[in-house]
């Protein structure tokens, strides 16, 4: 995988970077950044994302009470609900890996500020 040169140099940074590459797979073509979204540029979704999450979760401690998971990821398998897109769960927001680094720094899932 090729990092961007402004990718910070913690602990805490190249712990998410190898749990992203053991998890979802990082290109190595692609130059990650902390601009590079894990569901728009690295295309992943539905139960991998779940996965990636609750891993998340679980090692750094993360309180994901404010994270929707409809508003990054289309739902694992057949959702029957997803045909009827709910008032904002249509387009997905980019979830890029310095929201995730972010969120680690705080420990919680603030998604105004983490999207701002």
């Amino acid at each position: 995988m090729k990092l961007a040169s402004t990718l910070p140099d913690t602990p805490a940074l190249r712990e998410l970077m190898q749990l992203l590459h053991e998890e979802i797979g990082l290109s190595e073509h692609k130059t990650i950044s902390l601009k590079t979204s894990i569901n728009l540029d690295l295309g992943c979704t539905g139960s991998d994302a779940q996965h990636l999450m609750e891993t998340l979760e679980e090692r750094f401690e993360l309180e994901l009470a404010d994270y929707d998971a409809y508003r990054y990821f289309h739902p694992a398998g057949n959702d029957p609900h997803f045909k009827r897109n709910a008032k904002g769960r249509g387009n997905k927001v980019p979830l890029t890996i310095g929201m995730l680094y972010e969120a680690i720094r705080l420990g919680h899932w603030d998604t105004q500020a983490l999207e701002a």
